[in-house]
């Protein structure tokens, strides 16, 4: 390791990407960046100036053979991971790899078993589990505090318009993946279980321009079933609603329940004769999950420094992209499946 520091590069350097390089660069103590990679060269060069990084590349099998990088963070196109992961994996890489995982349950068990071989660290980018508020939440169900649960149910709207490469399932696996990955690692998560049925309904309607090019686009989903101990779930999933970001979770027992997420901006909420009571609507999880983000980038680098397993591992985003993959075989096919 450099200086005694992990040395870290990250893969991919747009807006998720670069949240976690300013939190290795700036505040997660231990870790260093001293690569950038990106597709776009103007955009590398950049990254790599702003966070005083070393070096810079459009491609990233020019780090493979770097020793100055223990450590990727992999924040490319979905369709990208598996080969990046496995590339990583095989040069002895430790990787942090947003999600979705990749496309498909086969793409996981191959970056599992390739980071399992190789002995390198694999971390989900799963970072509500690192959320203080969904840790206190996770907590209070375990200690009975809500009685057993009976429902979940969970819902994240984006209000951005998708990027072009999303209309296209074949590399996005659809608003699943890219919007309710989240979603579906949390629920299996706070209820303790694995999901066993799963019926989902989807359609396009904010996006309708592209419905002719790609038929198959959903911007909104609902999933539903149950998970092997008998709790019912509800997973709501749109993108480009535009009135901003939300992400509610709520947790329904036999003697209470549990509410998660804020909606709200600011902290404050603006009362008048002309405007009536008024509160600003959270507009970006880039706001509302900044500290979770920085959590999840410190215990990366805890794991590699102190040899400890991740709290996310392969094993749950395989796991997130199974329900999406049969989810979106419901969608298609109208039917119920069970796992």
């Amino acid at each position: 390791m450099t200086n005694s520091n992990v040395g870290l590069c990250i893969i991919g350097a747009g807006r998720a990407g670069m949240i976690h390089a300013r939190n290795f660069a700036n505040v997660v103590k231990g870790a260093r960046i001293v690569a950038v990679v990106d597709a776009v060269a103007k955009v590398a060069k950049s990254a790599c100036d702003e966070l005083n990084a070393d070096k810079y590349y459009t491609d990233y099998k020019k780090i493979l053979n770097d020793d100055d990088v223990d450590g990727v963070i992999i924040v490319s196109p979905t369709n990208l991971h598996k080969q990046i992961v496995v590339d990583c994996a095989n040069a002895g890489k430790h990787i942090l790899c947003e999600k979705p995982m990749a496309m498909s349950v086969d793409e996981c068990t191959d970056m599992v078993k390739t980071c399992e071989k190789n002995k390198v660290k694999l971390q989900i980018g799963f970072m509500r589990r690192y959320d203080e508020s969904f840790i206190e939440a996770k907590e209070k169900i375990d200690r009975g505090a809500i009685g057993d649960i009976v429902m979940i149910t969970s819902c994240t709207r984006g209000p951005s318009k998708p990027r072009p490469w999303m209309y296209d399932l074949k590399k996005s696996n659809g608003i699943l993946a890219e919007v309710n990955s989240h979603d579906i690692d949390c629920v299996r998560w706070l209820v303790g279980s694995e999901i066993e049925t799963i019926y989902a309904i989807a359609g396009n309607y904010r996006n309708q321009e592209v419905a002719e090019e790609y038929p198959d686009y959903y911007d909104s989903v609902a999933m539903t079933g149950k998970f092997k101990n008998g709790v019912k779930y509800r997973i709501d999933g749109a993108a480009y609603v535009q009135y901003g970001y939300d992400a509610i979770v709520e947790v329904l027992g036999i003697k209470g329940k549990v509410t998660i997420g804020r909606k709200d901006n600011m902290f404050y909420e603006l009362t008048s004769k002309d405007t009536g009571q008024t509160r600003d609507f959270i507009t970006s999880w880039t706001k509302l999950f900044k500290d979770a983000y920085l959590a999840e980038d410190v215990h990366f680098i805890d794991c590699i420094i102190n040899d400890k397993m991740p709290k996310v591992t392969g094993a749950d985003g395989l796991k997130a992209v199974e329900i999406v993959e049969l989810g979106n075989r419901s969608i298609a096919t109208g039917k119920v499946i069970k796992i």
